[in-house]
């Protein structure tokens, strides 16, 4: 790597906490350390750091990431569940950093409110990692342009993403914020009252006009996604949300949906797809049979045919959350 940037000690809580030249440091990293693991010469950097990984709600993909890629490089995670923990609850969240940050190197946490990731750093003493809140996602997004500069020709600051949906979500937001950093060209497809915060989509407009960026924000799907290099979405329905108190909502999104011919209205026969999952793209499960049975169709924000198709780069991406996630804690707690 040409640049190294010094980032031992820093919380990562939101894509904003990165300047564009540290995103693409964290890339760069990425991309090293993954190339370093398939080729059987990792050069583990973490040795004797230990890593509390707090989760107020289910995961998959975060927690592996996390201790995957903590183990690889020699460090020790402790698994703190909603049954384990006092946060919050029994105990003030300054109480449990302080606490965990005498005898933790790092604390990742995965929640709902960012004010619990942020009272965790400000109290802790240690760097703080968010793993998700309902306002942001940052190591997912990072994942995500990782997997960009993997799979497209051009430069991140040449490509022209879309996000389709629901768009008052953490995804919609480190899309927007982490593509204006790099200069890229962001659109949003939503109903107008799924619209991003004001306050994330003037930062974002901002920040895209110092970096030579693009927001673009508009319930038209054919005017967002024409000329677009990807077209992205979420689950329309969080864990655990009951589909029937949410049929105004998903009504409203069905225009929104990602099929075939969203991915032609681009024009761009290699357009890809991104998901940071889980996904309802079919009736494989128990979830999507129970949506199937009270809604239209098979799937919700994506069909199976483009879940599975050669566009699609979810699996990628999930893939990419273990080495976006190392090259974060490399960088922040490495020698």
């Amino acid at each position: 790597m040409s640049t190294v940037i010094d980032l031992r000690g820093r919380s990562l809580l939101r894509i904003d906490d990165l300047s564009r030249d540290e995103i693409l440091f964290l890339l760069g990293l990425a991309a090293e350390l993954k190339s370093a693991r398939r080729e059987g010469h990792e050069d583990r950097r973490l040795r004797g750091r230990t890593i509390a990984l707090i989760h107020e709600r289910d995961s998959t993909r975060t927690r592996c990431a996390f201790d995957v890629a903590a183990h690889d490089q020699g460090a020790h995670v402790t698994f703190i569940g909603p049954p384990g923990s006092h946060l919050g609850g029994r105990e003030a969240v300054k109480d449990t950093a302080r606490a965990l940050g005498r005898m933790y190197d790092a604390i990742e946490y995965r929640g709902f409110a960012e004010s619990v990731a942020d009272e965790l750093a400000r109290w802790a003493g240690v760097p703080v990692y968010n793993g998700l809140t309902d306002e942001w996602h940052p190591t997912q997004v990072l994942a995500d342009f990782l997997t960009l500069r993997e799979h497209l020709h051009q430069a991140l600051d040449e490509v022209a993403l879309c996000y389709l949906g629901d768009a008052r979500s953490n995804m919609a937001d480190v899309y927007l914020i982490g593509g204006a950093k790099l200069g890229m060209d962001v659109r949003i497809a939503a109903p107008r009252a799924l619209w991003p915060r004001r306050e994330v989509a003037e930062l974002a407009r901002a920040i895209a006009e110092g970096s030579g960026g693009r927001v673009f924000i508009t319930e038209d799907v054919a005017d967002a996604v024409r000329g677009c290099d990807v077209l992205a979405t979420d689950a329309w329905l969080a864990t655990g949300e009951p589909a029937e108190a949410c049929r105004p909502r998903i009504e409203s999104l069905l225009p929104y949906q990602v099929n075939s011919g969203t991915m032609l209205m681009t024009g761009n026969p290699e357009a890809r797809f991104m998901h940071c999952l889980p996904a309802f793209h079919s009736t494989g499960t128990s979830s999507g049979r129970n949506l199937s049975e009270r809604f239209a169709g098979d799937a919700l924000e994506v069909t199976e045919e483009v879940f599975e198709s050669s566009a699609s780069l979810v699996f990628d991406e999930a893939e990419n959350r273990l080495h976006a996630i190392k090259a974060v804690l490399v960088a922040t707690l490495g020698s």
